[in-house]
């Protein structure tokens, strides 16, 4: 098994085979910086001017940094225009290398740990006797904006997920890689439901653009063919295709494209998709891409797809051998006992059977069908007198992938 295919795998036991609640398409999401704001008792933008090492361990000393910008206020700062931290900074020689966005907490003693932003508030009465954590420095260059990007950020955390979407929509094209990046997360961590109101009203000769463009990144593909599936034309859909065309094209993102061009020209759309996973020489990667799309139209958009055709694509992927045990654990999520006989005579098809990891999708589907399902039934009594141990196994794994219940309260408890 190639290393794609099993980073692949892994994913799909990771999520459950299933589309995950945030942006379908998106990079991965993680903690923001603008997220990061919320935590930090107070951040500021300011220049190293003086740093003195410990005499007796180097590893330690304090930085004074002249504060230009206060990015998040705190009483701390009040009357303060240099901030002295407990760390050492080298000060470099270009006067330009010297400036940092610093990102600080508050705690009441020296030998205390440092708190989060929400706790820490409430640690003292008086900031006067504080200690300051600066926990977090990003080295910014004299013209950034990632300062005035930050405040913005701060300003509207508390508006709707639409208004917040579309602000950090403005800085995804940022030169500045610290801010567009932090932007492109923003939507990673973004709900679909979310994501698509705002897509349909944006500017799509804007996202056009960013896909033509040769110097964006491969991630953005994935989330720009999303937005512009809402907010483009049917006109558009030739200017996606010729994308999808281009061999040349990115190495991620390829499945947010594909649905982008699903959405804006469902026909010709569908067309593609289905020219895709009936080609067993297709590259896995991309078939895969086209897997992760008919996942999409099933739990999002059966409105633009119908579930009776996401079904009938998912069949031709189940009969492909190298890719076979992922649509089998879809079908198996979605519940589509119906196609219990189809599923199942794989489980004697050579090119099926010879891997372990399809056999178990198949027995993973046998077992979670319901007990009435004569054909399942057949099939896990067959393995159980082969492979007893396999059977259980299999078993436990499904045991331990059900959610947890949650514990009685006991009396008294609040």
């Amino acid at each position: 098994m190639s290393s794609v295919r099993t980073l692949l795998t892994l994913t799909a036991l990771v999520v459950g085979g299933s589309v995950a609640d945030a942006c379908p398409f998106c990079a991965s999401g993680g903690q923001t910086l603008s997220g990061e704001v919320a935590s930090a008792d107070f951040i500021l933008l300011g220049t190293v001017t003086n740093s003195k090492r410990d005499p007796e361990d180097f590893s330690k000393g304090t930085t004074d940094i002249a504060i230009e910008t206060v990015v998040k206020p705190n009483d701390y700062l009040r009357g303060k225009k240099v901030l002295t931290i407990p760390r050492f900074l080298q000060v470099r020689v270009k006067a330009d290398d010297n400036k940092y966005l610093v990102f600080c907490s508050l705690y009441n003693r020296p030998g205390d740990v440092p708190v989060s932003a929400v706790a820490s508030a409430a640690v003292f009465a008086n900031p006067e006797f504080a200690q300051v954590d600066a926990y977090r420095g990003e080295s910014v260059k004299p013209d950034s904006q990632l300062a005035q990007y930050l405040k913005g950020a701060l300003e509207v955390r508390n508006k709707d997920v639409a208004a917040r979407l579309r602000y950090f929509f403005d800085y995804l094209d940022s030169p500045e890689i610290a801010i567009s990046s932090d932007a492109m997360m923003e939507f990673g961590n973004a709900d679909y439901k979310d994501v698509r109101p705002l897509a349909e009203k944006l500017p799509a000769e804007k996202v056009l653009g960013w896909m033509k463009d040769p110097n964006t990144p491969p991630s953005r593909f994935g989330l720009y063919g999303l937005l512009v599936g809402h907010c483009g034309k049917k006109e558009d859909a030739k200017v996606v295709r010729t994308l999808l065309d281009d061999s040349k094209l990115y190495s991620s993102g390829l499945d947010g494209v594909i649905a982008g061009y699903v959405l804006l020209d469902p026909k010709a759309g569908w067309d593609y998709i289905l020219s895709v996973v009936s080609d067993s020489k297709k590259e896995f990667p991309v078939r895969y891409a086209a897997l992760k799309v008919l996942r999409f139209f099933w739990e999002y958009r059966p409105d633009v797809i119908p579930n009776e055709k996401v079904l009938d694509a998912m069949k031709l992927l189940v009969a492909q051998a190298d890719m076979a045990d992922l649509p089998m654990e879809d079908l198996r999520k979605w519940g589509r006992w119906e196609l219990a006989d189809f599923v199942l005579q794989f489980a004697d098809k050579p090119d099926h059977n010879k891997l372990p990891i399809v056999r178990r999708a198949i027995l993973r589907f046998a077992l979670s069908a319901p007990p009435e399902n004569k054909a399942a039934a057949a099939h896990v009594e067959k393995v159980r007198k082969e492979d007893p141990e396999r059977v259980k196994f299999v078993e436990q794994m499904l045991k331990d992938e059900q959610p947890k219940p949650t514990p009685p309260q006991t009396a008294g408890a609040k």
